[in-house]
């Protein structure tokens, strides 16, 4: 017999948002590993409220909406209210009830400013990390650092020279333009970067990873100011922050075949596993450290970190973030950095 949809709607209903999340659903293991996380880092978030006033957006459902909006791909702000508004599955991941309002995107931005001052995304990562430690996760003694390009969300035509002898940018074919005579209007700390030679230059940011060899997961993230070597001080910064004291490896492509990479690596213990450029010069790696069986195995695990690079920047939002300032990015990377490894995480143990 047909079904006849119903004309009316009821206007009450005794089905709650934990009933509709289906119980395997993948979202369930992902909110799991952010309760946690968000469990232990209660009493850092008190310290950044006030106990007088009016009360602000609950702390828990931002940090819950954060890296929802990051797995889902979820553009900006706006559009992620607006999903908050329909879609029952991210009211159950956040936390919101069925006739909860969902907030201004404007408010839902300047609450998560303050979260962005007190580095709880540095700290939030951290803990994720920690439950990996815990799970035994990660490598301890063998790693993979690389570098990227991130977009800067600025156009050409606003690089313009810093003396204001130019004109209104529009024009500049033929112009030869510097990061040392021109800066952009539009966001100050970026510069003009380019890959490799021949190919197009763009402003953009110097983001660095580091990758533990025995799963993939991202151990350390930041973003630079693409001033100079960026890309080989962003690698040591991020071999300062591996805990212990011990002898650890860490490879690297042949860009990072370097005086400045291989001696600052060995100064703080790690031994730099890069691959040799015997292009036209000398490798500042011999034989001494080839010879070893370890470093054709970190040679070989040295693509695995193209992984984590590929979904930030295609699912992660990472491509051109639409953020503004060093400090910013930095921040949309430590977030999407946090989201690939709970993702990570949570297919791991499923699996085990």
């Amino acid at each position: 017999m047909r079904g006849r949809g119903q004309s009316s709607r009821s206007p009450f209903s005794d089905v709650s948002l934990e009933e509709r999340a289906p119980r395997r659903h993948p979202p369930r293991r992902v909110r799991a590993l952010v309760d946690e996380a968000l469990t232990s880092l209660s009493p850092r978030i008190e310290e950044l409220y006030s106990r007088r006033g009016r009360p602000s957006v609950p702390p828990e459902h931002l940090l819950r909406a954060l890296p929802l909006q990051v797995l889902y791909s979820v553009r900006s702000e706006r559009q992620l209210m607006e999903r908050l508004d329909f879609d029952l599955l991210f009211r159950w991941f956040v936390g919101l009830e069925l006739d909860e309002r969902v907030w201004n995107a404007t408010t839902f931005t300047k609450n998560r400013d303050r979260l962005l001052d007190g580095d709880i995304a540095g700290e939030f990562f951290e803990l994720v990390l920690a439950r990996a430690r815990r799970r035994r996760l990660l490598s301890r003694d063998h790693f993979t650092v690389d570098g990227t390009l991130i977009e800067a969300w600025a156009s050409h035509k606003s690089f313009r020279r810093k003396d204001d002898s130019d004109d209104d940018g529009s024009w500049f074919r033929g112009q030869k333009r510097k990061n040392e005579t021109h800066a952009s209007t539009t966001d100050p700390e970026c510069r003009l970067m380019r890959k490799g030679r021949g190919k197009e230059a763009r402003l953009a940011y110097q983001g660095n990873v580091l990758v533990e060899n025995r799963n993939g997961l991202i151990v350390g993230a930041e973003v630079l100011v693409g001033d100079g070597p960026a890309e080989t001080e962003g690698a040591l910064r991020l071999l300062e922050r591996v805990p212990g004291n011990h002898r650890v490896t860490v490879g690297a492509d042949k860009l990072y075949d370097n005086k400045s990479f291989v001696d600052g690596a060995r100064a703080l213990m790690p031994t730099p596993h890069v691959i040799q450029n015997t292009k036209g010069r000398r490798s500042r790696v011999d034989g001494r450290t080839t010879r070893h069986r370890g470093y054709a195995m970190s040679v070989n695990a040295r693509p695995r970190i193209e992984g984590p690079f590929g979904w930030m920047k295609q699912y992660g939002l990472l491509r051109r973030p639409m953020f503004r300032g060093r400090g910013k990015m930095n921040w949309a990377m430590v977030w999407s950095a946090a989201a690939f490894n709970i993702l990570r995480i949570a297919h791991l143990e499923a699996a085990t």
